[in-house]
């Protein structure tokens, strides 16, 4: 293992150390200015989704808006999020680390021409065809279980999106890779900003109130790339678009993007069973299903994907420079961070589901038996938590590899398995005339997670890519106990659904929710300290 020395130890101020502690500090730093504008933008969140609930509830208009906005946002998780960065990404670092600037620039400008032109041309199909997409996505409403001419007059305004967002992401995958994460991360609070003033200032004037959500999601996709703009000017990292599908880069990067196409397909197939099983339970099943998983959403986005997010460049270019060391010190490192955090979110959210929910979205249209479903609901989705954040730091690891066909496969017995899981608990619970029979379906999608996290761990322990460093046996006893205590110190403070909504007051609920949370992460971290736990444990280090 190389010593950082000279200029470069002196700029970090590590002479002596290891490359892994650098690393580690820096991956530290970065993900901590992620977390941060993760967390902008998901308390933000929290208040969109707040004023949906109140204004919309779990109502036909609020079904067909998730209906007309899941396709696009489908569609952006793996033109965008998922295979684009997935096989962008490591191509881009690979650029960096052995060309020259302007060859790094021109193989930014050929890329960002071909994908805008493949964009377009998807975009246009997709604005065309808007009836029958939602006939695929939402079948239910066909026969009367939701609004179908709403939901795909919306789908016309929402679909346009996905080519926005999706220069974002690739504009965000850019400045990524040299070592910009700040306005990537803060970019959906411009959407979430412009849906809370849509609801406010648009959806009053209108005849389809409904249709003020849909204009919001394309103004803002709009506002989101211009935002990313001058950042890009700023490193000159942007050479001139250009349609240049035969580019050298552009077709290793697309070689890379095809499997991973499938492979992020399988997640968001998972989502549209899920979502046409949904529409077939009855009117309020989808809202209910989103307002859970939206809670679900807030410690995975703000930690887990934060994370991958950071992670992916270093692995990218750490394999690029043949670092095998520093490869599986990343990932030891990054699964440590994981367990720590995500199994505490998990347990707080399952004790915690009902008074979350009531203090959060309880109100207006949104009543005591909406509160009920959907903390049921999360705590179904609560109990794959751990398996969703795995899964964003372990996937990754192949993709930096430039090995997208494994997960591909390992996504296919995911995919098969919540399908299964799926058809059955909702045909099981509707069956028994179980109110929550929605809840099946994300108890299917956590199982799914799970499996999925366990088999891409299991491939990487099996290739030796991923060798742990010493304390896991400890840390992992140590995160459990500290676990079992704080459910404990949670279960003393609970109190019955009925005082969340009939005597306490919502600053109350507020109050007594925020006194819960203290006392119970509290409680897990002075026991973590009591146990020996401290932070240089959790430091980076080569095997």
């Amino acid at each position: 293992m190389s010593t950082p020395t000279g200029p470069e130890a002196e700029q970090n101020g590590v002479t002596g150390q290891t490359e892994s502690a650098v690393t580690g500090r820096r991956l530290l730093r970065s993900t901590s200015v992620v977390s941060g504008m993760t967390l902008v933008s998901r308390v933000l969140g929290l208040v969109r989704d707040m004023v949906f609930a109140r204004f919309f509830a779990t109502s036909i208009v609020m079904d067909a808006f998730l209906v007309a906005n899941r396709i696009p946002n489908m569609l952006r998780r793996f033109f965008a999020e998922g295979a684009f960065s997935q096989g962008f990404v490591p191509v881009m670092a690979r650029y960096r680390e052995r060309h020259n600037q302007d060859e790094a620039r021109e193989f930014v400008g050929a890329m960002a021409g071909t994908f805008a032109v493949v964009l377009f041309v998807v975009t246009l199909v997709g604005v065309i065809a808007a009836p029958v997409l939602v006939a695929i996505v939402a079948p239910g409403f066909i026969t009367g279980g939701g609004d179908f001419d709403l939901a795909t007059m919306m789908l016309r305004f929402t679909f346009p999106y996905l080519f926005f967002v999706s220069l974002t992401a690739f504009a965000g995958g850019v400045l990524n890779t040299y070592g910009h994460f700040a306005s990537t991360a803060f970019s959906p609070v411009i959407l979430n900003v412009v849906l809370i003033a849509a609801v406010y200032w648009w959806a009053p004037y209108l005849e389809e109130p409904g249709m003020a959500l849909a204009y919001a999601v394309l103004v803002a996709g709009i506002l989101q790339l211009l935002l990313q703009l001058p950042f890009l000017l700023r490193i000159r990292a942007l050479g001139r678009p250009a349609w240049q599908p035969a580019h050298d880069g552009v077709r290793r990067a697309l070689r890379l993007m095809l499997p991973a196409i499938f492979g992020s397909s399988v997640a968001q197939i998972n989502v549209l069973v899920g979502g046409i099983i949904a529409s077939m339970l009855g009117v309020g099943k989808i809202s209910l299903l989103y307002y859970s998983d939206r809670l679900m959403e807030f410690p995975l986005g703000l930690f887990g994907i934060a994370l991958a997010t950071v992670t992916l460049p270093y692995l990218s270019r750490q394999f690029a420079n043949a670092q095998n060391d520093e490869f599986s010190a990343t990932l030891d490192w990054s699964m440590k961070l994981v367990l720590l955090i995500s199994m505490p979110a998990a347990v707080g959210l399952i004790v915690l589901a009902e008074p979350l929910v009531a203090t959060i979205f309880y109100g207006g249209n949104f009543d005591a038996t909406d509160v009920r479903l959907t903390g049921l609901a999360l705590q179904a989705f609560s109990v794959g938590l751990v398996g969703f954040s795995f899964v964003k730091i372990l996937a990754p690891a192949y993709f930096a590899r430039h090995d997208t066909k494994t997960p591909v496969k390992i996504g296919l017995v995911a995919l098969a398995v919540n399908f299964v899981l799926s058809v059955a608990l909702a045909w099981y619970l509707t069956a028994i005339g179980f109110e929550g029979n929605h809840a099946g379906l994300a108890l299917a999608t956590s199982v799914a997670a799970l499996l999925n996290a366990w088999l891409l761990y299991r491939g990487l322990r099996r290739d030796r890519v991923i060798q742990h460093s010493r304390g896991w046996g400890a840390l992992a006893l140590q995160v459990l106990v500290a676990n079992g205590a704080m459910y404990l110190i949670l279960a003393a403070l609970h109190r019955p659904l009925d005082w969340w909504l009939v005597s306490a007051s919502a600053l109350e609920r507020a109050a007594w929710l925020a006194t819960c949370i203290a006392a119970g992460a509290g409680g897990y971290f002075a026991v973590l300290l009591i146990s020996g736990l401290r932070l240089s444990n959790l430091g980076m280090r080569p095997r």
